[in-house]
């Protein structure tokens, strides 16, 4: 039974586990529309209301792919879109906070979703070049206009966070969070928490390496982006593979999966953290929903801190430039 959570200052109840899509059209490996629109009915089946996505991912295509959903199952689902990222000639990404570039941003992604308004709408990143006071600004002029409900902001720091706020009420903060990648939990969740923002971890999961799923990165598809994450080359795999055949072992003890136990970690760590785990398959949709049903005792949480503790994760989570746009 899916259970709710209250997403920040917003009021609003979002299930505790929501769907993050960009799977379903990007970065992993071959789509599979049918699949993923099965994925998306049996979502909604379960009490996963909560569905994330943005405009970069397949260049709008994912957006396109939920639209078909949403097209007869709109009031049923709370929806997050975010911009910022635009393509290059050569496909190369860059960032772009501009109030110019969000509005019309804002305005391809209503046209996409087929929707009149987006429920959350997240600044991707931080703009070094631009003020986040700007672009907050001009994002809510958009929640004025109608065409947005709540703001969010995705891999911001603490200070971005506070001169956000300072602007208009942050709703959420999508960060990566998960036993892999910590670093939240030092500054950005205490500012979070104390500005009544909710934190959304993406990739709780860890692209997959916190599941008993995937044991060799040979067997990723050729087109899949994981091969070209520092953490996913051979040597630093092999490595935080060990440390997740002993967070599998620790599971089997509870007679649930290793994603189970991962997510069930996250949710332990304060109702207003809520995660995302993305999948494009109805299989892993259910496991992962079923999390909510785990419950860790204090000595659960306290047994698996101390063997994250005899562990180093080795390899950074994205690439040098990647790197640089993250917690900023």
């Amino acid at each position: 039974m899916m259970q709710y959570r209250t997403l920040g200052n917003s009021g609003e109840k979002v299930s505790a586990i929501g769907l993050g899509c960009m799977g379903m059209a990007f970065a992993y490996g071959s789509r599979d529309d049918k699949e993923s629109q099965a994925t998306l009915e049996l979502a909604l089946e379960l009490g996963v209301n909560f569905w994330d996505t943005a405009d970069m991912y397949g260049q709008g295509y994912n957006e396109e792919q939920l639209s078909k959903v949403l097209a007869t199952r709109r009031k049923d689902v709370f929806l997050a879109t975010k911009f910022g990222f635009r393509y290059r000639d050569d496909n190369s990404t860059y960032f772009d906070g501009s109030p110019a570039y969000l509005k019309k941003a804002c305005e391809a992604s209503l046209r996409r979703l087929g929707v009149d308004t987006i429920d959350l709408y997240y600044a991707h990143r931080v703009d070094a070049n631009v003020p986040i006071e700007e672009t907050v600004g001009a994002m809510s002029e958009l929640v004025k206009e109608g065409k947005v409900r709540y703001l969010g902001l995705s891999e911001a720091s603490a200070a971005s966070l506070r001169k956000a706020s300072a602007v208009h009420p942050i709703a959420a903060l999508q960060s990566e969070y998960s036993l892999f990648v910590r670093d939240v939990e030092k500054e950005i969740l205490p500012t979070a928490r104390e500005l009544g923002i909710a934190l959304v971890p993406y990739s709780p999961l860890g692209r997959g390496a916190l599941t008993d799923k995937l044991k060799d990165v040979q067997s990723l598809a050729d087109d899949d982006f994981r091969r070209n994450l520092p953490r996913f080359q051979a040597d630093a795999f092999a490595h935080n593979l060990s440390i997740v055949n002993a967070l599998e072992a620790l599971a089997a003890t509870k007679n649930i999966t290793t994603a189970q136990l991962a997510l069930a970690w996250v949710l332990a760590q304060g109702n207003d953290v809520i995660p995302i785990p993305g999948t494009k398959r109805r299989q892993y949709l259910r496991e992962n929903a079923g999390a909510v049903d785990v419950q860790l005792s204090a000595a659960d949480l306290a047994a698996i801190n101390e063997l994250m503790n005899g562990y180093t994760i080795q390899g950074e989570r994205y690439s040098e430039g990647g790197m640089k746009l993250v917690n900023r």
